[in-house]
């Protein structure tokens, strides 16, 4: 899945994801584990507007994506903020980096575009291959309520001046969902109707805990979306926080 479309109008539909308010959020999460974050890799990091925060408080990173589309927004993104960020586009399942890090992001629900238990598994030994004993992963995911309840199948329409989309969501079997983005934008007096189609699965906490250990971490908490509390049972997304054993 490239995401051809969706990363031309990316931005405009999250625009409430805060990207301030969430890069100051990890920072205070690392904190709360007492880690510094040293070479930072922000995985699957799309248009790289967290990148771009993270990279404006200090951090030290750089961010890997699989799909081109969007990081050709995130360099001009970098660009017309005076920013150097290295990005290299690179499925998460096979990222090769150049040398180690100590810390690794994965954020707004990445993880949950990998259907296939066994991808999810390869991306998390991956990130353990390269990372340094004592550094922390910390990722999200969408939780299996949300995928239940919220998501289910529902339609969401998002109006902007630039763009109309429509959202539907179909169930699929083990807590997975079709997402189809029918994207209307205006030409003239007309609209140019273009479609992207992926799907999503959630992972219970039980399933990721394992696959976690079996990449050399050990699990060190699980929050609430931008809290430092353990989730509600009606958590929608879940922020899960681990450390590479030092063998």
């Amino acid at each position: 899945m490239a995401y051809e479309v969706f990363a031309d109008y990316y931005d405009r539909l999250t625009g409430n994801v805060e990207y301030e308010s969430r890069a100051k959020y990890i920072l205070e999460l690392l904190k709360k584990h007492s880690h510094q974050a040293g070479l930072t890799l922000d995985l699957a990091c799309g248009t790289g507007s967290l990148t771009l925060e993270l990279k404006k408080l200090g951090v030290d990173i750089y961010g890997i994506d699989g799909s081109a589309d969007m990081l050709s927004v995130a360099l001009q993104k970098a660009a017309d903020r005076g920013e150097q960020i290295l990005y290299l586009c690179q499925k998460m399942q096979s990222i090769d980096l150049y040398g180690t890090i100590d810390t690794c992001l994965c954020t707004l629900d990445s993880i949950n575009h990998l259907t296939d238990k066994k991808l999810v598994q390869k991306t998390f030994n991956r990130v353990s291959l390269f990372m340094n004993p004592g550094g922390l992963f910390v990722f999200d995911v969408n939780s299996v309520y949300k995928h239940r309840n919220v998501l289910s199948d529902n339609v969401f329409v998002f109006d902007t001046e630039e763009v109309y989309c429509v959202w539907q969501n179909t169930p699929l079997e083990d807590d997975a969902v079709e997402i189809s983005l029918d994207f209307f934008i205006p030409e003239g007096e007309s609209y140019c109707r273009m479609t992207e189609t992926f799907c999503e699965k959630a992972y219970t906490v039980e399933d990721l805990t394992q696959m976690l250990s079996e990449a050399g971490f050990e699990l060190e908490g699980i929050y609430g979306d931008m809290t430092l509390d353990a989730p509600k049972e009606d958590e929608q997304r879940l922020i899960f926080v681990a450390r590479k054993i030092c063998l």
